[in-house]
């Protein structure tokens, strides 16, 4: 009979000894002490080398908890015997204080080594506080409101139990038919860059360790918003220049801002999938970039291999993925039935797997999940922070900020409180689910405030009728929505797209209203009352009529549970709009991409249809919205600028630019100021215009105030021929507006000497100061 004495038995580990009953054995011994140390005395590599091959591969393997529906559903007596063999890294679709610790509980007690699990959960626009989505708040151009959102999305997430979010989602999309440009911050490199570290930042804080924060999973690396035709996961076919310039720009402001993880892209480019694709993944992220964070594929992404045609069978699949650096196999299984004959053909994997699992157990150790696995699961946590009333307010002022007023002829907006009875027409008026968005996460359509429910408790005299929706050709709605109107002082309609017209596999082919509505609104026209139009959806929305006919415009996107008291604001002045489009507004679906910063044409685009020029017959020149466009109930003047100097050296050079901004309205309100670029003469033909910096400030009226911005000579690189970042000698223009087709004053300075640059000059931020002058 084995003895219960204790003795101590030292592994040589540098962990210290601990104690053990007499009679077990080292390996025992190895394995409880791993479990008893502290989160800062982890030694991995010691960890590694305990590990069997089959724990490796279950650190790499992240399963289904359940489904976005029915979360925790999957979680039965096989799952946990899954936990107790260490054959799960990972699970998604789970929620929960409680449950989750239970979970947790069975892998750090009842498993071999004791390792935790990661949970996690796609929190894109807030867990149960909902906040605009991710278009709708590029368009407030306020890096610190998509911090703050995110910020507080951990909060709430993290106190449900989970440690990591797949977001932000930084792809640049530049086909608004792409269902998934609602995911993101638009067609623009250094916009997306900004908002992008700012999500970083605010879901990672200063301390990935506190129990508050969550790890950022920044997606979708790759050129997935380059998808042909905007067709959903279809393949992208983009030159190098582009990539490093445009498309992974973001990703680098995400890497330079700490993201703790990545997720793959679904689509190929160039014929290589991201996934599999070991030249962007390991050559270009890890080691060009010097990134050693957690790499995740997508949904099924590794398996989708073989329907790509690289892989012949699943094993094959697992070995490109590990080979591309692929450290996680999302729920297919993978690399959990297939890696270890994958290893045994070619036992070159085994460094890549342990490699992987190394990241794994860091990102583990940083959360401080082997400190602490249960600090995670606080249940009265949990249950204070849910829609807290600061939540609530900071949703609701990020919803304000994010409103884009497009047209507003006549001082149509604001509405004066003695405005008579208002007609409010259209479905999405009183559409709740809606306005939570795609990638809800634990948000309830009964948390939501309607445009409906808000606009009859500002309002005392207020008719509502649905007219048509988005989902149907059905008129019959419509004469009820007339008569309101004639017995009504003016119209105000909702209309656009409902939450599920965009998201993944959400893309269109047409880019015009759905259903009805078009037929709606002239019907409504036809009463001849003044007629505010407030444009819902995920998307830009080709709508030349709506945008010539309707007296005042207001592009609302879908804003989150705030989203009905933010728009009655705005339309009663309470709240003077700010925000400007992060994506260009096609005239027509056939007109797209349009986007702002296109190269020039040997023969650029003229509206004299006599001339041969880079444009359609049968459209204008321009976009019926351009980037950056946002009107306001006041007006900003600008004065010249000011250069620090008429030249920079290319190398380790600077430059600032002042400008000063007056209000020279009625009321107070917000300005974006924007600066643009131009390399008018370079080796390679550069963009007509790139965003360069941008500062929303506000002015009340008569105030002046001075906004300067200081850019790097490395903001002025290209990626050239030879394959590197390069600075030329030569004029540069710098531009400076209100929008991308509202420049106000412009000026050039001289690059002196060659050098070469650092990364993406998009994902670099320029300083801004602002310095106010009083009026």
């Amino acid at each position: 009979m084995v003895s219960t004495k204790m003795i101590a038995i030292t592994l040589g580990l540098g962990m210290g000894a601990i104690a053990l009953p007499v009679g077990a054995s080292a390996q025992e011994a190895a394995d409880r002490e791993i479990q008893s140390v502290s989160n800062h005395e982890i030694d991995i590599d010691a960890l590694v080398q305990r590990m069997t091959r089959a724990e490796k591969i279950g650190q790499l393997v992240q399963r289904m908890g359940g489904r976005s529906k029915a979360l925790n559903s999957r979680l039965g007596p096989d799952e946990l015997d899954r936990v107790r063999r260490g054959e799960v890294g990972s699970y998604l679709h789970v929620a929960g204080a409680a449950p989750l610790r239970e979970l947790q509980r069975v892998a750090v007690e009842e498993s071999r080594l004791g390792i935790p699990l990661l949970f996690s959960m796609d929190v894109v626009h807030g867990y149960r506080t909902i906040f605009p989505v991710p278009l709708a708040m590029a368009a407030s151009w306020d890096p610190e409101a998509a911090r703050l959102h995110a910020e507080i999305a951990a909060r709430e997430a993290s106190a449900a139990g989970l440690h990591w979010t797949f977001a932000p989602m930084v792809d640049v999309a530049r086909d608004p038919r792409w269902g998934r440009i609602v995911e993101g911050a638009g067609e623009d490199a250094y916009l997306g860059s900004r908002m992008a570290e700012a999500q970083v930042l605010g879901f990672q804080g200063s301390d990935l360790s506190a129990s508050d924060t969550v790890m950022a999973g920044t997606k979708h690396f790759g050129a997935y918003g380059a998808a042909e035709g905007g067709r959903d996961y279809a393949g992208a076919e983009v030159g190098e220049r582009s990539m490093r310039e445009t498309y992974l720009a973001p990703f680098r402001a995400a890497a330079n801002a700490g993201t703790a993880s990545y997720m793959t892209a679904f689509n190929a480019v160039d014929g290589v999938p991201t996934t599999g694709n070991a030249e962007l993944l390991r050559s270009m992220l890890r080691d060009e970039w010097g990134w050693d964070g957690l790499l995740l594929s997508d949904w099924r992404a590794v398996e989708e291999l073989l329907a790509h045609g690289v892989a012949a069978d699943r094993s094959e699949a697992a070995a490109l993925a590990l080979r591309a650096s692929v450290d996680m196999d999302m729920v297919a299984d993978v690399y959990a039935d297939d890696l270890t004959a994958a290893i045994e053909a070619d036992p070159s994997l085994v460094a890549l797997l342990d490699d992987a699992v190394r990241r794994i157990l860091k990102v583990k150790r940083d959360l401080g999940l082997f400190d602490d696995p249960y600090k995670y699961h606080d249940s009265s946590r949990e249950a204070a922070v849910m829609l807290a009333p600061e939540h609530r307010e900071a949703a609701r002022q990020i919803a304000q900020r994010s409103l884009v007023l497009l047209k507003n002829d006549a001082g149509t907006l604001p509405l004066a409180k003695e405005a008579g009875r208002i007609a409010l027409v259209g479905a999405l008026a009183n559409d709740a689910l809606s306005q939570l968005g795609s990638w809800r996460a634990r948000g309830e359509a009964s948390d939501v405030v309607t445009l409906r429910a808000a606009l009859e408790a500002e309002h005392p005299d207020v008719v509502y009728a649905a007219g048509s929706d988005s989902r149907s050709d059905d008129t019959s709605g419509i004469a009820e929505a007339v008569r309101a109107a004639e017995n009504s002082d003016m119209i105000v309609l909702a209309v656009g797209e409902d939450y599920d017209w965009s998201g993944e596999a959400r893309s269109r082919s047409s880019l015009e209203l759905p259903g009805a509505q078009l037929e709606l609104f002239r019907s409504l026209k036809a009463t001849g009352k003044p007629l505010v139009v407030v444009l819902m959806g995920g998307r830009p929305l080709a709508i030349p009529e709506i945008a010539e006919e309707a007296d005042a415009v207001l592009a609302a996107w879908l804003l989150g549970i705030e989203a009905g008291p933010a728009i009655v604001d705005t339309l009663f002045g309470g709240n003077n709009p700010g925000g400007k489009l992060p994506v260009s507004f096609p005239r027509s679906t056939g007109q797209v991409p349009v986007n702002y910063d296109h190269l020039p044409s040997g023969r650029p685009a003229d509206p004299d249809l006599t001339k041969d020029t880079t444009r359609y017959m049968d459209l204008p020149i321009t976009p019926l919205y351009a980037f950056g466009h946002g009107l306001t109930y006041t007006n900003f003047d600008y004065g010249e600028l000011r250069l620090s100097a008429p030249a920079i050296d290319a190398s380790n050079g600077s430059i600032s630019v002042t400008v000063p901004v007056t209000n020279s309205g009625p009321v107070a309100g917000d300005e974006v100021v924007q600066i643009y670029m131009r390399d008018p003469v370079a080796s390679v033909s550069r963009p007509v215009q790139q965003l360069r910096g941008f500062a929303r400030i506000d002015l009340a009226p008569g105030e002046r105030r001075e906004v300067t911005f200081t850019l790097k000579s490395d903001q002025f690189a290209f990626w050239s021929r030879a394959g590197n970042w390069q600075i030329e000698p030569g004029k540069i223009e710098l531009m400076v507006g209100s929008a991308s087709d509202d420049i106000r004053q412009r000026v050039e300075f001289e690059i002196r000497g060659n050098a070469q640059g650092s990364i993406a000059p998009a994902a670099i931020a320029t300083a801004v100061s602002v310095s106010g002058e009083g009026r």
